[in-house]
């Protein structure tokens, strides 16, 4: 405001005119206060909060120091074939000194290596007649049927299917580049829409594979959970993973909402839940262990923030914990009983302090209404201390999200949750992502695999 403006103002209107600005330089003042006091709050890093590593500073790697030279020892070497698919004897033609002719009979001895090499490998083309005519008796016309490892539609057979689908969702290997693959690897010509075609049609058997995962893992005591971000047409929707110890089950929602895991569940209620503490995966079982991974990490940012009244001693119960997991196998249920009448009268005492600083009493806050989650593993074998095993399990899917960019079509989505679902339940019985998915394109189910 000028100056000849503040002269035409009156008194009451450079009095309510003070008592304005008097209100925005208090606010200001808070809010100067406020950012002061983030200034002393530590960063968030991949030790001390969920931001995953990619996110965390790197540090120059620090120069090695000198190795004194040591001395030799016997090189290592690949193990002979048991069983090669030929063999070659070579023999001598004639003595390297006296350059005598040397038969089969004067050799005593053998120096065996393999050699081992991939023949060209070609695509096999087989013509299918069905021969056809009219019946002499009845003169009725006929043609034979179709064979049924043949079938008329589609020229590409079901190896084909399984490797298109195995290097696309588990290598992340773009259409355009699969047309290069199969031509230089098996001097196949196929298009890009071929090979949507494809993993369109295997969308069929992937499905109803899936459903009878999601089956299998709806009637299981304990189920582990968490959740990812995906792109489905331009749009942020979420990965879902639900594991037993048979199973694994992948889907993606529109929501990251409770909603998702009731659809899943369809009524049923597990003994154990076990997921960060995020609450869409609250109240879903009996019981419900939290990840002490996650509960960590929180733990040593309220450290960092200079909480030295919870925290550290928080801290120790949880690596105490963890200790106890770790022997759990080893010791009897009445030695496990105990130590978890131990970790709770531990957690009480804890709990019963009062933090000086905001983060510290935040966590503390936070193990209060936690307090009943924390420590379910200990008398139950069969529940893991941490979720560590679901971010594994959606650690794939994280890359082909960063590789592709997402998903172009629902359909598209729908199907890799699907093969991710294959893949993981086959790994859980022993087979290999590629023969699972061969598995599941055949009619086989992979959770029937022993």
């Amino acid at each position: 405001m000028t100056p000849e403006a503040l002269d035409s103002l009156g008194k009451k209107e450079l009095i309510g005119l003070v008592l304005t600005m008097a209100d925005q330089i208090a606010a200001l003042q808070a809010r100067v206060a406020e950012l002061e006091a983030r200034l002393d709050v530590p960063p968030k890093t991949p030790d001390n909060s969920s931001l995953p590593p990619s996110r965390g500073q790197k540090e120059n790697r620090p120069e090695k120091p000198s190795k004194k030279r040591r001395k030799g020892h016997l090189g290592a070497a690949r193990k002979l074939a048991g069983n090669p698919d030929r063999t070659r004897d070579i023999y001598a033609d004639k003595c390297d000194e006296c350059s005598r002719e040397l038969t089969p009979e004067d050799h005593s001895g053998v120096h065996a290596y393999d050699h081992i090499d991939i023949p060209p490998i070609e695509a096999e083309t087989t013509r299918v007649n069905l021969h056809k005519g009219r019946c002499p008796c009845c003169d009725a016309p006929f043609k034979a049927k179709a064979p049924a490892d043949m079938a008329p539609g589609s020229p590409f057979g079901p190896n084909i299917a399984a490797i298109v689908t195995y290097l696309h969702a588990r290598h992340m290997v773009s259409y355009n580049r699969l047309v290069e693959i199969m031509k230089a690897l098996f001097g196949l010509d196929i298009s890009e829409g071929a090979l949507s075609n494809m993993l369109e049609r295997a969308a069929t058997p992937f499905a109803a594979e899936g459903e009878r995962i999601e089956a299998e893992v709806r009637v299981s005591k304990v189920i582990a959970a968490d959740e990812t971000t995906a792109r489905v047409m331009g749009t942020t929707c979420w990965q879902w993973v639900f594991s037993s110890d048979k199973a694994v089950s992948h889907r993606i929602a529109a929501t990251r909402a409770k909603a998702v895991v009731a659809d899943f569940l369809r009524g049923a209620r597990p003994q154990v839940w076990v997921s960060d503490r995020y609450a869409a995966q609250m109240g879903h079982a009996e019981a419900h262990q939290v990840c002490l991974a996650h509960i960590l990490r929180d733990v040593q940012y309220a450290i960092d923030a200079g909480d030295e009244v919870f925290a550290p001693g928080f801290k120790f119960l949880l690596k105490r914990a963890l200790a106890i997991a770790r022997r759990r196998e080893k010791l009897a249920d009445s030695t496990l009983a105990a130590y978890s009448r131990d970790l709770k009268r531990r957690l009480d005492r804890l709990l019963a302090r009062q933090p000086d600083t905001v983060a510290g009493r935040k966590l503390r806050n936070g193990m209060e209404r936690a307090r009943d989650k924390l420590f379910v593993f200990v008398t139950r074998r069969d529940v893991p201390a941490t979720n560590n095993v679901s971010e594994r399990l959606l650690r794939p899917s994280v890359i082909f999200r960063k590789v592709t960019n997402g998903f172009r079509s629902v359909w598209g989505a729908q199907v890799y949750a699907d093969i991710c679902s294959v893949i993981a339940t086959g790994a859980l019985n022993g087979l290999h992502a590629l023969d699972a998915i061969r598995a599941c394109l055949k009619g086989r189910s992979v959770i029937a695999v022993v």
